[in-house]
C-alpha cells in the first residue's frame, strides 16, 4: 500500500491526496510534524517538507512532481488533457495556485492563523492576514473570469488544475477564509468538485484546536 506523509491542512498534501483518491489508489496517511525535522523524516526528504509519498518502491517529494508521476503511471482517469496546448494550460494554473496564490493568500491566512499556532511560532501577523484577505478577492475574481468561459478552470474537463485550486481553497475554507458569496460561478464550481468521492477524506479532516464552519463538509452549501 502507498504511504503519504502529510499535514491535514497542507494544500500541497491535499492536491496529492485528491490525485490518489481520484485514481483509486489506496494510501495510508501518516501525519508528519515536519517542523520537528526528525532524522527519519529528513532521510525521506532532506528539504524537510511535506508531502512525501512512498509508492512503487520509491520515496517521492514535491507535490507537482508527485502528481505528474501518478498521472504518467496511472493515466486513467485522466487529470491531464491530451494536447500540448491544453496540458500547458493545466500546468500554468497549477503553478498559479501553488506559487502566486500560495504566496499571496495561503501563506498569509492559513499559515498565520494555523501553522504558527501548531508549530509554536507565536501569534498571527495582522498585517499579513489583512494582505491575504485582500488578495484572495483578486484570485476569486480571476477564477470567476476563467469559469465564465470554461466548464472547469483549464477547459472542458476536470484536471489537476482544479485539484490544485480546490486544495488551497478547501484548506482556507476550513478556517472560514473564503467568501463564497463573492462569485456564484466559483461557488458552483467548488460545490461540484467537493461532491466527488475523492474529496471525502479531506472533508473528514479534523485539526485539534480548530473547528471548521458548519458548511465545510456540506455538499449543498
Amino acid at each position: 500500500m502507498a504511504r503519504l506523509f502529510h499535514v491535514p491542512l497542507s494544500p500541497f498534501c491535499r492536491k496529492v491526496r485528491l490525485s490518489l483518491a481520484e485514481k483509486k489508489i489506496e494510501v495510508e496517511l501518516v501525519e508528519e510534524k515536519y517542523w520537528e525535522k526528525s532524522p527519519d523524516f529528513l532521510r525521506r526528504n532532506p528539504a524537510a517538507k511535506v508531502p512525501v509519498l512512498r509508492l512503487d518502491g520509491r520515496v517521492m517529494s514535491e507535490s507537482a512532481a508527485i502528481c505528474e508521476y501518478i498521472e504518467e503511471t496511472r493515466p486513467e482517469p485522466a487529470l491531464m488533457p491530451k494536447t500540448p496546448e491544453a496540458r500547458f494550460e493545466v500546468r500554468r494554473l497549477v503553478s498559479w495556485f501553488d506559487d502566486k496564490f500560495h504566496h499571496e493568500v495561503t501563506s498569509k491566512l492559513l499559515y498565520e492563523r494555523v501553522n504558527k499556532k501548531v508549530t509554536g511560532q507565536g501569534y498571527p501577523d495582522s498585517k499579513n492576514v489583512k494582505e491575504g484577505a485582500r488578495a484572495i478577492k483578486f484570485h476569486l475574481d480571476y477564477m470567476a473570469w476563467l469559469l465564465d468561459q470554461r466548464r472547469w478552470l483549464a477547459g472542458d474537463q476536470m484536471t489537476l488544475a482544479d485539484f490544485a485550486a480546490a486544495a488551497h481553497l478547501s484548506s482556507l475554507d476550513y478556517i472560514s477564509d473564503v467568501d463564497w458569496n463573492r462569485s456564484q460561478v466559483v461557488k458552483d464550481w467548488y460545490a461540484k468538485i467537493k461532491s466527488r468521492p475523492a474529496f471525502r477524506s479531506i472533508l473528514a479532516d479534523q485539526v485539534p484546536g480548530f473547528r471548521p464552519p458548519a458548511h465545510y463538509a456540506d455538499l449543498d452549501f
